[in-house]
This record gives structure tokens, C-alpha cells and sequence, in this order.
């Protein structure tokens, strides 16, 4: 089984790793003084059990890795749609085209069934790149859970978390699905193959939502923007909204809001990934996490007078900073 990870930044470095760890056949596309770390001294994983440094197969050349069986997109959302192109020398007729990416899916309206099935999301894939380029049949849904972070180039450190729960947009427990989950398992990674893979969507959604552009906006960390009586009532705002959306959409969520914030202030003195992006200078992940609800909120009639309030601001702090629109 061949797998190439697309975008081996920190996830993506976590997860190329972990696989070469175990003696998977695993590629990696990367680019800048990353790729060169990686291409001069291996790559190296920080964990709390201590550090593991691998050599690894990275290019910034698609076509220098060949066709896979498996392609696990680890980019910000924003990032994918400029990229189908170069990514058709890794896809051959069956290809499995994993989507790790955050946020509302493009693919979230194929085999749900009903009026919305087959339904495009702009906000998430302008112009129908992913849908007409990769093709929904291919996808594999993929909710990422673990934390880390590129310290310098060639070099993750793990935060917290192993577990990448996996899903067909159909619900089935697929031979591909199955057959990927057996192999990060045998990586030490967690893996489930889950039914209902919209419903982890959203929970993860819930927090990426509403802690992300909060943060941007405050520079506050999980811990205090999560018991801040303003900023909780905000976030709690924003999650009642999405909760609305998501429920005229079939989802169950197996806790409620005040359960969601208090998760988040347990993670403590942590600064979202909008937040850290904010202050690198690059590109932030607003229309995924955030514009995409508001995509979904006019698409089932609901209003979200929240979310379009916090949306507006954190798109105007991100166009100042010259990282987004």
C-alpha cells in the first residue's frame, strides 16, 4: 500500500512519521526549508516519550512519487483548491483521496441523501475544483484530532491526541476504509471507521468555529477566552447557531454547548491555529471554519446573526493583516 501525505506540515509530518515508524510505503509533499530539513536529515518527531528521527521520501515534485493508493490531504482548506491540479500525477483509477482538512468538508453533500444530496459549497471549494477535480466517489472523510506543531524545519512536536476517526460520505464500512484504518492502527494510531462521520464534523466543527476567530480577534488562549463570561456568551452564541444548522441536517451531537466550552477551557493556555497563523503572518482559515456555517445557515434557512457578526470582524482583521481575501 503506497501513501502519500499532501501537505506534511505538522499533521502531516505527525502522521509521516508514525506510518515510516512502522514501515509503511509513505511519501510526503512539503516545500521551502522544510522539505530541504527533511530531504538532509530525515524528519523528526518530538513526543513526550521522548524524540524519534526517520528518514523519509519528500518532494515538492508530485510526479516524482508516483501514483498511490491512498493521498492524505493534511493543508489548511483554503490551500487544497490551488493544488488539485498539481496533485493529478498521485491519482490513478483507485486512488483514495483522504480529506484531513478542518471545517465544513466540499464534500459533505455527496451520498447524504435528500433534497440537499449533490449540494456545492463555495465557501469551501470556489469554482467546484475539489468536486470536479478529485471526483466525491474518491473521498474518504477523515476528522483529525491529534495537536502539534513544527518547531523549526524537520522538526514536530506532538501536543496531544492520536486519533484520525475515518468515514465514507455513504456511512458504509468500506474495504478502503477498513483496509487504511488497519494500517494506521498498526502505526499506533487510533483509527475508527465511523457511520455517522458528520457528526464528529461538527463537534470538532463547534469549537473551530468559535474559539478560532474569537482568539484572532482577542489574543486570548482556550483557557481564558472559554471562561471569560463575554467571550463564553459569544462562543455559546455561535455553537447554538451551528447546533440549529446541523440538526436540520440530521446530525445528533452526543454532548451539549456548555459541555463543548468547557472541553476547550480544559485544554488550557492553548492558542488556536487562526490565532498562531494571525501572528506568523499567514494565511488564516476563516472561510472553512466559519464562512462555510454561514454558507450552510443560508442553505437550510436559519439565521445566524452571531456567526455573521464574529465573520465580519475576524474577515476585516484578516484582510488588515493582508492574510486573507
Amino acid at each position: 500500500m503506497k501513501i502519500c501525505i499532501f501537505g506534511a506540515g505538522a499533521i502531516g509530518g505527525y502522521l509521516g512519521v508514525k506510518l515510516a515508524q512502522a514501515g509503511a510505503d509513505v511519501s510526503l509533499v512539503a516545500r521551502g526549508p522544510h522539505l530541504a530539513a527533511m530531504q538532509a536529515d530525515g524528519l523528526r518527531l518530538i513526543e513526550e516519550s521522548g524524540e524519534t528521527c526517520v528518514p523519509v521520501r519528500a518532494s515538492e515534485d508530485p510526479a516524482a512519487l508516483g501514483v498511490q493508493d491512498y493521498v492524505i490531504v493534511t493543508l489548511k482548506a483554503h490551500s487544497v483548491p490551488g493544488v488539485v491540479a498539481k496533485m493529478a500525477p498521485l491519482i490513478g483509477p483507485e486512488t483514495t483521496v483522504v480529506s484531513g482538512v478542518n471545517g465544513v468538508p466540499w464534500w459533505y453533500f455527496h451520498r447524504v441523501g435528500g433534497e440537499l444530496e449533490g449540494t456545492r459549497l463555495a465557501s469551501v471549494d470556489p469554482g467546484d475544483v475539489q468536486w470536479d477535480g478529485f471526483g466525491p466517489d474518491r473521498v474518504l472523510g477523515c476528522v483529525v484530532y491529534p495537536a502539534a506543531e513544527v518547531i523549526r524545519p524537520g522538526v514536530i512536536r506532538h501536543v496531544e491526541g492520536n486519533r484520525f476517526s475515518l468515514g465514507e460520505p455513504s456511512g458504509e464500512k468500506s474495504e478502503r476504509a477498513l483496509a487504511l484504518s488497519k494500517v494506521l492502527g498498526a502505526a499506533g494510531l487510533k483509527a475508527p471507521v465511523r457511520p455517522r462521520l458528520r457528526d464528529e464534523i461538527w463537534v470538532k466543527l463547534w469549537g473551530n468555529l468559535s474559539f478560532n476567530p474569537i482568539s484572532a480577534l482577542t489574543h486570548a488562549t482556550l483557557d481564558v477566552l472559554c471562561t471569560d463570561p463575554g467571550t463564553r456568551g459569544v462562543a455559546r452564541g455561535m455553537m447554538g447557531e451551528a447546533q440549529e444548522i446541523a440538526e436540520k441536517l440530521g446530525v445528533k451531537f452526543p454532548i451539549d454547548v456548555e459541555r463543548r466550552i468547557d472541553g476547550g477551557a480544559a485544554v488550557g493556555a492553548h492558542r488556536t491555529s487562526m490565532l498562531q497563523d494571525l501572528d506568523a503572518g499567514r494565511p488564516m482559515e476563516i472561510d472553512a471554519l466559519v464562512g462555510s456555517v454561514q454558507e450552510l445557515g443560508r442553505i437550510t434557512s436559519t439565521p445566524t446573526p452571531t456567526i455573521d457578526t464574529v465573520l465580519a470582524l475576524v474577515q476585516l482583521r484578516g484582510r488588515v493583516a493582508g492574510l486573507y481575501g
